[in-house]
């Protein structure tokens, strides 16, 4: 790591806190590099901040004889303790550098500052790489097409083409405003969640057993693993150990001790290593309690973790699964990353295990099931909930929306880095196969866009369902005729009509188009000659649909990639599913829509709004298919006899807006479930042809919609089960309320 030496705003901190070094003063702290001469060409800047911000934006200052300035500055966003890379071409001449490790007052310290000097073609691969992975423009390309491409962009504009490469690279770097500190909101909001001391000693609960495999672990962190279990304040619980034949004599010596200092401890030690499933098995073989609990070995439980679970298992005596929110600690014990998640959301549970930690299952269902199965390792607990997952639903799934787990993120754990353990993407896949396989499910599974996460891809009806797509328009040719045209062209579903619901077009243009298209067979012109009504023109559309599936788009929606129909057909199709929502974007390439978020600007507002296109989103939400209360009706399918069902989109009370939302809510209440997928994308121009609420009648309109959502849906609105009652209502970017 080279020399640093603070510069502006920035100092040490005596004593350290938390295992943080450094504190900074100010919105601008400044360490320079002395001494550092660089040759020019390519460079790796690697960097691993731990910080007690949500994240932090470091960046790097290149001085090539002008001084400082924004045009040489290379920014990474840092989660703490994470390292992050980007690549990096220094010219001739440059004379020293600067490093800004953040943005905002806060502590930090650096575990890890690199300069590494990389061959051309090397470096022209890691550009390509991720150019594909991040860059919209490159996603279908393999490496050679990226370099071909840019070389041939970079001669139409007549720059260098590394220039143009490190442009769009750069374009894949997204800066974070700062939400509310994590060390914030523990000082603030966690200390109020805390329960009472007296639970213990007021009610008599289950038996807890937890299981706990071990395999020579570092003794400091086992002995914080045990011990945070020890002060539980709930005290019926059983720590049952399997040890897989350590070769630290150290380990066995520190169980040893612990199993003659309680009795509700107790250890096995195995005598031939069998990896993490089969030490699991020899764990739950002890178990005798009511629930079983699964801790890892250098993990820890805050005090009062299993009075929490005690006390929701009191509240619903149904529950098989009882899961909580976590966070990370590193070797310092200094809390950081937290993943606070959505309530029971089995979508998403096959796209990757959201679940994770705290879980604790119903002892006769895990026994039901067969307990833990070798030769999945790296998804063993993945594969358990699976093979759970026909036994489970809503009302006997509770989620504690707490923090309960403290999961250790050290050097070659998941925990730091989830592509530490390649292995584990292979055994996810085995498992979610293995799911599919024994539920008769027509379905095969692929990788998705981030390691440990994946794509179930459903396969079609043999025979392909008629959609009905709706396009309510009045006038605006030039949106109308790129929508349409687009979606005739671009669309690879065979089986689809598309009704162009014309509300009373005088523009002649407008006119001219529709008489050109409906000689299209797949083209229907309807005229509605009423004043416009959203839900009213889609009511009637639908009565006009042929098509067993019925499709909401607007019509200043336009398809990015041919397959988005296909995708969202193979999803609707699903008997539980009801609506299925897409991925939208601004014409700028920002995320319009990810799905809806109730609550958010007082009904609901759409999730990872202004994210950027390459962006995964919290805790990879933007790249997963997942469960969602509500999708847009901007475009949205269904089945026509789900819309029926539902009673059709409300035209009275919500003529123009939240009908769409309106809408789901009623099909949720069916018991369907709502669905978004990033694999259908498209752009849209949202309201264009509507217009703003800027006038006092649109005002007057909106607020009455507004009301009419809140006295409908009420509390609903106010704790969306696919989100988080501890992330923010006021913005989209899932950062601490």
């Amino acid at each position: 790591m080279p020399h640093l030496e603070p510069f502006a705003e920035i100092e040490l901190v005596n004593g350290w806190e938390s295992g943080l070094q450094w504190r900074s003063l100010g919105a601008d702290p400044q360490f320079s590099l002395p001494g550092r001469r660089l040759l020019p060409g390519w460079y790796m800047l690697e960097l691993r901040l731990v910080h007690n911000q949500v994240s932090a934006n470091a960046s790097l200052y290149v001085d090539s004889g002008l001084g400082f300035s924004e045009e040489e500055r290379y920014s990474l966003n840092c989660s703490s303790d994470r390292i992050v890379k980007r690549l990096l071409y220094f010219p001739k001449g440059v004379r020293t550098l600067r490093f800004d490790p953040m943005e905002d007052t806060g502590l930090f310290s650096i575990g890890h500052l690199q300069l590494i000097f990389l061959l051309p073609r090397f470096a022209h691969g890691l550009m390509a790489k991720r150019l594909i992975a991040r860059h919209h423009s490159f996603r279908s390309f393999n490496r050679g097409e990226v370099l071909v491409r840019l070389k041939a962009d970079a001669s139409a504009l007549r720059c260098n083409w590394i220039n143009l490469g490190l442009a769009r690279y750069a374009e894949t770097f997204n800066r974070k405003c700062r939400g509310r500190a994590y060390r914030e909101w523990i000082d603030q909001v966690e200390a109020l969640q805390l329960p009472s001391a007296q639970f213990a000693t007021q009610i008599d609960g289950p038996l807890i057993s937890i299981v706990l495999p071990t395999y020579n672990t570092r003794i400091e962190f086992l002995r914080a693993c045990i011990d945070s279990v020890l002060a539980q304040s709930y005290t019926k619980w059983q720590l049952c150990i399997a040890d897989d034949a350590s070769t630290d004599l150290k380990v066995r010596e520190c169980l040893s001790v612990y199993q003659d200092k309680d009795s509700r401890i107790q250890v096995v030690f195995r005598t031939k290593n069998g990896h993490i499933s089969v030490a699991s098995s020899s764990a739950l073989e002890l178990t005798t309690g009511d629930y079983i609990a699964f801790l890892d070995h250098d993990d820890t439980l805050p005090p009062h973790a299993l009075q929490r679970v005690c006390e929701e298992i009191g509240k619903s005596p149904q529950a098989q699964l009882i899961y909580s929110d976590e966070d990370k600690i590193n070797r310092a014990g200094y809390r950081f990353d937290p993943h606070f998640k959505p309530d029971w959301n089995p979508d998403l549970l096959l796209s990757n295990n959201y679940i994770c930690h705290f879980t604790v299952l119903r002892a006769d269902l895990v026994r039901k099931v067969g307990g833990l199965r070798s030769g999945v390792e790296g998804a063993q607990d993945h594969d358990l909930l699976l093979r759970c997952l026909p036994y489970l639903n809503a009302g006997n799934v509770v989620h504690i929306p707490e923090i309960l787990y403290h999961w250790r993120a050290i050097e070659g754990s998941t925990a730091l880095d989830c592509s530490e353990k390649s292995y584990t993407s292979e055994a996810g896949m085995k498992v979610l196969s293995n799911y599919l396989e024994s539920e008769k499910l027509d379905a095969q599974v692929e990788q998705g866009f981030v390691p440990n996460t994946y794509r179930i891809c459903w396969n079609l009806p043999k025979k392909r369902p008629l959609v009905s797509l709706l396009i309510p328009t009045r006038d605006h040719y030039d949106i109308l005729q790129p929508c349409v045209d687009k979606i005739l062209s671009l669309t690879d579903y065979p089986n689809f009509e598309l009704l162009i619901l014309d509300n009373q077009s005088s523009c002649q243009k407008t006119l001219n188009y529709l008489e050109k298209v409906r000689t299209d067979p797949r083209v229907r012109v309807c005229c509605w000659d009423y004043s416009f009504n959203y839900s009213a023109i889609n009511n009637f559309g639908v009565s006009q649909a042929r098509g067993e599936i019925i499709g909401l788009i607007n019509n200043d929606i336009e398809p990015i990639n041919g397959s988005w129909l296909t995708e969202m057909v193979s999803q609707v199709c699903r008997p539980e599913i009801g609506c299925v929502g897409a991925k939208l974007y601004y014409p700028n390439d920002t995320i319009q829509h990810g799905g809806v978020i109730l609550g958010i600007g007082g009904v609901a507002n759409h999730a990872h709004k202004h994210f950027g296109r390459g962006e995964h989103g919290y805790f990879a939400r933007l790249s997963l298919v997942q469960n969602f209360s509500a999708v847009t009706g901007a475009c949205l399918l269904l089945r026509k006899s789900v819309f029926e069902e539902a009673g059709g989109l409300e035209e009275v009370k919500l003529p123009v807006a939240f009908n769409d939302v309106d809408l789901c809510l009623k099909v949720r209440e069916l018991g369907y479930r709502n669905l978004w997928t990033p694999y259908a994308e498209l752009y849209h121009h949202e309201s264009i042809s509507r217009g703003a609420d800027d006038t006092l009648i649109k005002r007057r309109r909106m607020a009455a919609e507004t009301a009419y959502m809140r006295k409908r849906w009420g509390g609903l609105l106010d704790r969306d089960p696919a989100y988080n009652p501890n992330l923010t209502l006021a913005l989209e970017d899932f950062s601490l309320a």
